[in-house]
């Protein structure tokens, strides 16, 4: 009699989603492969946020990760596998990067706060997603790095968000020496905006998303826009920008709601629009 087929234990989701209350919870998978971000986490990652973009149910989101390590960055082995192909993996390594980028556009461009949770270690492009999130919460025991100058592969994408978060000596200094910094000095540098008890940076990660969904998400969704556009701008442009922005805003339903409700002293009614 042919024996029973042994059965196979499914495989874990590599990005799990939990919804609470108003705030998606996206939490890395990966925690045998340090969480790197995988051909298949970039594209999940980046599903999730397309998904989440119009979804009214979400007013904010956290990205956290399970494991010891936030994230390593690129899996180093999917891509030497690429190695062996005729373009010695020309192609594949511009599709990944390209793939990445774009999930780290989307982070930033998506009409609602991201907050990261970091648990962990976060290097390479993992301390870039930390620096694409609008908000950072870490742990005591977190760290930081972008060394990928130590294996002859400069953190040149990482560098596109770390220098748009921190000082620029500060920047370079990760990017030549490769050498980690703490969550004090992540902190200290504007990386991360606190530093909590170890274990206790997802709820406080949580506490930090649902204070900021309290507030209108139009004028959320506008703010935040507004805040990265002009940022890449002339004073001059900016000023302008910045004023247009403020006439749409001021025309706005939760505007006059909310500034009725400042003058009269009770809580605002937000419509979201």
């Amino acid at each position: 009699m042919p024996q029973a087929a042994r059965a196979v234990a499914p495989q874990s989701p590599i990005l799990l989603r939990e919804q609470v209350g108003s705030i998606a919870v996206l939490t890395l998978n990966r925690p045998a492969a340090r969480n790197s971000l995988s051909e298949g986490l970039i594209a999940e990652l980046h599903g999730a946020l397309k998904e989440i973009h119009d979804n009214r149910a979400v007013r904010a989101v956290v990205i956290a990760a399970n494991g010891p390590a936030f994230s390593a960055g690129h899996d180093m082995k999917e891509l030497t596998a690429h190695r062996s192909d005729a373009d010695r993996g020309r192609a594949y390594f511009a599709e990944i990067m390209n793939a990445c980028s774009a999930m780290m556009q989307a982070v930033v461009h998506l009409p609602k706060p991201v907050v990261a949770s970091v648990q962990g270690i976060a290097t390479a492009a993992g301390c870039q997603l930390v620096a694409s999130c609008d908000l950072a919460v870490a742990s005591e025991d977190a760290a930081f790095a972008t060394p990928g100058v130590d294996i002859g592969l400069f953190c040149s994408t990482p560098m596109v968000a770390l220098s748009r978060n921190v000082p620029r000596k500060q920047a370079m200094e990760m990017l030549l020496t490769g050498e980690p910094i703490s969550a004090a000095t992540a902190r200290d540098i504007g990386l991360v905006n606190r530093v909590v008890p170890a274990g206790t940076e997802r709820e406080a990660a949580i506490a930090l998303a649902q204070k900021v969904a309290l507030k209108s998400a139009y004028t959320v969704k506008l703010g935040k826009e507004a805040f990265y556009r002009q940022a890449e701008m002339t004073l001059a442009d900016a000023y302008r920008y910045a004023a247009e922005v403020m006439t749409e805003n001021m025309m706005a339903q939760d505007a006059e709601e909310g500034i009725g409700a400042f003058i009269e002293k009770r809580e605002p009614k937000w419509q979201d629009r």
